[in-house]
């Protein structure tokens, strides 16, 4: 039903959209960026193979002839967006990097099209362009336009990894748990980070400094429960459920809403206060998602000709 996956997508967006406000706050406390995600994707990992390995331990079957999948999953769908898009913060403004991330779903939608040959209805092309106009107004992209370009080829490189993400997901064969492939996806990610994030640097003790937000003072390990269990275990859960109701040109586009939600909670939890132009962008990716949701509907059945001609004899 197309309603519930797109349910499903946006509590995804708006569980990914509050990453960002958590990681700042760890920032605070002296927690590398690099460092947050991966005690995040290795935490996340670690609940979910736990909690399986308890409460259904088939789910973490890898089935005969799909650790490829497993592997390809883990580096590109988990690692690969984090990966790029950090380096490509390190040399981008923020909010450049976030748009070039985000023009996944334009890439979705010329895979589907070119490689798959599946013919889009028009609406989801024109759904996914107005989202990522509004995204342009939500990150304000005309500010700081001196680019480097080896900036934009990393955040080209996550937007890649992000379309993977999507089509990988929606390609999950009815012989994967989708939660068993989230599970060692989150936990392969962690492995293939270790090398740039050195996680053996972390002062675990800052985890227990105060951090104030929304107007609350509370340990640091608050924000990283909610990285860990929300922004990672819940999002990456939603999004898969929501993958196998919605095709992978839809989803892309309404996971442009993690902008929104992520300028919003910031709104919330940082006092990061919104323009109006980001308001007027934030309402075209709404338009957008709305417009891809619409690309899910179901073609009406053909009336039947109260009449029909005879069939051919010969």
């Amino acid at each position: 039903m197309p309603l519930k996956g797109l349910i499903l997508a946006v509590v995804s967006a708006c569980a990914f959209g509050a990453s960002g406000s958590m990681a700042k706050l760890l920032s605070g406390v002296g927690v590398t960026s690099l460092q947050a995600v991966w005690v995040r994707l290795a935490a996340a990992g670690l609940v979910m193979i736990v909690g399986l390995a308890v409460l259904r331990p088939k789910a973490l079957r890898v089935p005969a002839g799909r650790g490829r999948f497993f592997a390809l999953y883990s580096v590109v769908a988990v690692a690969g967006p984090q990966a790029f898009y950090f380096a490509a913060v390190s040399r981008l403004p923020v909010g450049i990097a976030l748009l070039l991330e985000y023009t996944s779903p334009l890439i979705v939608l010329l895979w589907v099209r070119l490689v798959r040959r599946v013919r889009l209805p028009r609406v989801a092309v024109i759904g996914a362009i107005t989202a990522m106009a509004g995204l342009a107004a939500v990150v304000e992209v005309w500010d700081g336009l001196q680019l480097d370009a080896l900036g934009v080829l990393l955040g080209l490189g996550a937007a890649t990894c992000a379309a993977g993400y999507f089509l990988l997901s929606d390609s999950v064969q009815d012989d994967v748990d989708p939660l068993g492939l989230i599970a060692w996806g989150l936990a392969g990610a962690s492995l293939v980070l270790l090398p740039i994030s050195r996680p053996w640097q972390i002062d675990w003790t800052a985890f227990g400094d105060p951090v104030t937000f929304a107007g609350l003072t509370a340990p640091a390990a608050v924000p990283l429960a909610w990285m860990v269990l929300i922004s990672t275990v819940l999002a990456f859960a939603t999004g898969v459920a929501a993958l196998r109701l919605l095709s992978a040109a839809v989803g892309a586009t309404v996971a442009t809403l993690e902008a929104i939600m992520g300028a919003l909670i910031a709104w919330i939890v940082l006092a990061e206060t919104l323009s109006p132009t980001q308001i007027a962008g934030a309402l075209l990716v709404l338009t957008g998602a709305a417009l891809a949701q619409r690309a899910t509907a179901p073609a009406p059945a053909p009336a039947q000709d109260p009449h029909p001609e005879p069939a051919p004899t010969h």
